[in-house]
C-alpha cells in the first residue's frame, strides 16, 4: 500500500471497518445456521480470557508496576519486562525502611512464565558492567534463547537518571553479554553507535543481525551485529535516510508524515520482511531486510497519540497469514490479513476488570494460537484462549 491523502485514507479506513464488519456477521451467521464451531472451525479466531493465568498470588508478595514489554519463546515460555519504579509507596509499603504494611515488594523487571502460568525465573536491575534503563521498554528472546531489552526514556528521570540510550542483552538466566549504546541523550538519529529510546528488538537467526525499533527519541530502524554490536546499516520512513526534523502536533487531516513519529516495534517474519509499527503515525510499515520499503497500512488513523499500531505479532501457522495489532489509542486488539492488509475482526475495550484493556501496551502468540497481552497502566497480562475451534 502507498502513501495516499486523508480522503483516500478514511475511505480505506472504512472500507476496512465494513469489511471487518461483513466477515463478523458470516461467522455468527453461519453458527446461527447450525454450523457449530467444532464440527467446521472458522478461518478467524474467537478468543476468551483465561481468569487462571498466571498463577495467583505472585511468589514473595512481588508487585508488578507497568508492563514494559511481553514475549512468547520457542517453549511457548511467557517472558514479561515490567517497571519496578512506577509502582506507588502504598504498593510496595513492605519494602520501605522502616516497612508501613506487609505487603508488597517490587517484582523483579524480568519474568519468566510457564504456559500455566507459573514463575519459572526471575531477574534484573542495575548491575556491574552495564547501564540498566530508566523505563524498561520492550523483551525478545532471540534464536538462542539469551534475552533482549530496552529502554525508553529520552530525558533525564525524576532523581536525575541519565536517558535510555542503549539495549542490553543477558543470558536466559541473566547472566550480562552485550551492550549498544550508553545512557545519556541522543546524538541524533545519523549516529551509528548511541541509541535514544529503543522500544523493541528483533534477531535474525539467518544472519545474527539485531534490528532495534530506535525510536523514542531517533527515528529510525538500525541494525547491529547481535554478537558483536557492530554497527551494520539504518533507514527511517519508507527507507529513506532517518531525519530529526521536527514532525509537529498529529493531524488525521494531514498527508502521511514522512518520518516516523513513534518507532514502537520491529518484527521479523519467515519470508524476509521487515514490520515497523509507527505507534502515533497510526500506521504500520513494511521493509525488506536491506531497508528497502514495501507497504504501509494505516489504522484508525483519526486517532491522535498514543495511536492505534503498538504492537503486532505473527498467527503461528506456516504461511503466518495473520497479524494481530495492538490498539493503545482505543484499547482493542486487531486480527489482519498479513497479505492484504484488510481487518478480520476487532475485539476488546476499556477496563481494568478481567478481559479489558488499561493502555494495551504488548502482544504475542504463542505456537498454539494462545493470545497474551501486556498492559502499561492496567499492570498486568492476561492470557487468552481460543474460543471457536480456528487453531493454526
Amino acid at each position: 500500500m502507498v502513501e495516499r491523502g486523508p480522503r483516500r485514507a478514511l475511505l480505506e479506513s472504512s472500507r476496512r471497518r465494513i469489511f471487518g464488519v461483513a466477515v463478523a456477521a458470516a461467522l455468527f451467521a453461519g453458527a446461527a445456521g447450525g454450523c457449530r464451531a467444532a464440527d467446521k472451525p472458522v478461518g478467524v479466531p474467537q478468543y476468551r480470557v483465561d481468569t487462571e493465568w498466571p498463577k495467583l498470588p505472585l511468589p514473595n508478595k512481588w508487585a508488578i508496576g507497568e508492563l514494559g514489554g511481553l514475549f512468547v519463546d520457542a517453549h511457548d515460555n511467557v517472558w514479561i519486562v515490567q517497571r519496578p519504579g512506577t509502582l506507588e509507596s502504598y504498593e510496595k509499603a513492605a519494602a520501605l525502611k522502616p516497612p508501613t504494611a506487609n505487603c508488597c515488594f517490587p517484582a523483579p523487571p524480568v519474568i519468566e512464565f510457564d504456559r500455566q502460568g507459573n514463575v519459572l525465573r526471575a531477574w534484573g536491575g542495575p548491575g556491574k558492567g552495564y547501564d540498566w534503563p530508566t523505563s524498561e521498554h520492550g523483551i525478545t528472546v532471540d534464536f538462542k534463547g539469551n534475552v533482549w531489552i530496552g529502554g525508553n526514556a529520552t530525558r533525564p528521570g525524576r532523581n536525575g537518571e541519565p536517558a535510555d540510550g542503549m539495549v542490553l542483552k543477558f543470558s536466559p538466566e541473566g547472566k550480562f553479554l552485550l551492550q549498544i549504546g550508553h545512557a545519556g541523550p541522543s546524538k541524533g538519529s545519523l549516529d551509528k553507535t548511541q541509541l535514544s529510546g529503543a522500544a523493541d528488538v528483533a534477531v535474525d537467526p539467518q544472519t545474527n543481525e539485531a534490528f532495534v525499533a530506535d525510536g523514542y527519541g531517533n527515528h529510525r530502524v538500525i541494525v547491529f551485529d547481535a554478537d558483536t554490536g557492530a554497527y551494520k546499516r539504518m533507514w527511517g520512513a519508507y527507507g529513506k535516510p532517518p531525519t530529526d526534523e521536527p514532525a509537529g502536533a498529529y493531524d488525521p487531516a494531514a498527508p502521511v508524515a514522512q518520518q516516523f513519529r513513534n518507532l514502537h516495534c520491529v518484527k521479523l517474519s519467515h519470508d524476509g520482511l521487515v514490520y515497523v509499527c509507527d505507534r502515533d503515525n497510526d500506521r504500520l510499515q513494511i521493509f525488506k531486510r536491506d531497508g528497502t520499503f514495501v507497504a504501509e497500512h494505516l489504522y484508525g488513523r483519526e486517532t491522535y497519540p498514543p495511536g492505534t499500531v503498538g504492537h503486532v505479532d505473527f498467527w503461528p501457522d506456516q504461511a503466518q497469514s495473520m497479524l494481530v495489532v495492538a490498539d493503545l489509542g482505543n484499547f482493542q486488539l486487531r486480527l489482519v490479513n498479513r497479505a492484504s492488509g484488510d481487518v478480520l475482526s476487532t475485539f476488546g475495550h476499556f477496563g481494568n476488570y478481567a478481559g479489558q484493556f488499561n493502555r494495551l501496551h504488548q502482544v504475542a502468540f504463542d505456537s498454539q494460537g494462545t493470545l497474551y497481552t501486556a498492559e502499561a497502566a492496567g499492570r498486568r497480562v492476561q492470557r487468552w484462549v481460543i474460543a471457536n475451534g480456528a487453531h493454526p
